[in-house]
């Protein structure tokens, strides 16, 4: 039934995953099935960081047919990694590898986050997300027992009408869930929970001045919610979900791991 549900908003991003790693750089990598209460099962990899381990950093992939091989395709890891942070990215439930659940994505960043405190217990956890994977965080860390300290949210849209208006049919099946769910639709609002954010130390937000699906109001309107440390950063121009892919690249990663690194100080 779920899958049904969703294909109006993620039918043709659901397909079959193609795993884009050479046959060596697939031995750093070691995967995980983990349950989520989103009633899936979440596939996720693991490496680990090199030189001195700081922490783990989990990895919340944009909408896409790629899933987590955005990031495995990408400098994230690699550069994650280099600066001693273990790295954790998976499928959200109905892409990649993982089983399709309910819409209730943020269920799955809490249930890998618990698999990696026990991968690498002791350790503090991170959590960079980007779009589809930052809107769904938001929700995640208003759960009292989500387990990161602190986090990245780039891309972010304020509320999933805002997001999905751009694409009429789906806007149109999210306005009729919307009014068979109102309690549903409450929980889901990023803007209006921002304020109930527990247990994270700070937060990073990142967005393109040129991103015209979550433009900049839309991290200032989370800052005015905001009840915690946080900071925002701002490229000039870059396509919404591929600052990787722009002339700030360089920047935008050293800002990344900059960040993180700050946090354990």
């Amino acid at each position: 039934m779920y899958k049904l549900i969703k294909r109006p908003f993620f039918g043709s991003y659901m397909v079959k995953w193609k795993n884009p790693l050479t046959g060596n750089e697939k031995n750093d990598w070691k995967q995980y099935i983990v349950k989520s209460k989103s009633n899936a099962q979440i596939t996720g990899l693991f490496a680990n960081g090199k030189n001195k381990i700081k922490g783990t950093v989990v990895l919340g992939h944009p909408m896409g047919k790629l899933a987590k091989a955005y990031f495995l395709k990408s400098d994230y890891p690699d550069i994650l990694r280099e600066n001693g942070y273990n790295v954790f990215v998976f499928d959200f439930n109905g892409f990649g590898e993982s089983t399709t659940g309910s819409f209730s994505f943020f269920y799955d960043i809490i249930a890998v986050g618990n698999k990696v405190k026990e991968i690498a217990p002791n350790l503090p956890i991170g959590y960079h997300g980007i779009s589809f994977g930052a809107m769904w965080a938001i929700i995640a860390f208003t759960e009292n027992n989500h387990p990161y300290n602190f986090a990245i949210i780039e891309s972010a849209p304020t509320t999933l009408e805002e997001f999905w208006i751009k694409y009429p049919f789906a806007y149109k099946v999210l306005k009729s869930l919307y009014l068979i769910l109102p309690k549903y639709k409450k929980k889901i609002n990023m803007v209006e929970r921002f304020n109930e954010i527990k247990n994270l130390k700070s937060m990073l937000l990142i967005y393109s001045k040129t991103d015209d699906i979550t433009p900049v109001s839309m991290a200032e309107r989370f800052i005015k919610k905001s009840m915690i440390p946080i900071e925002l950063y701002v490229v000039y121009n870059a396509k919404h979900a591929n600052i990787i892919r722009s002339s700030h690249k360089k920047e935008y990663l050293d800002k990344i791991i900059n960040y993180f690194n700050n946090q354990l100080k």
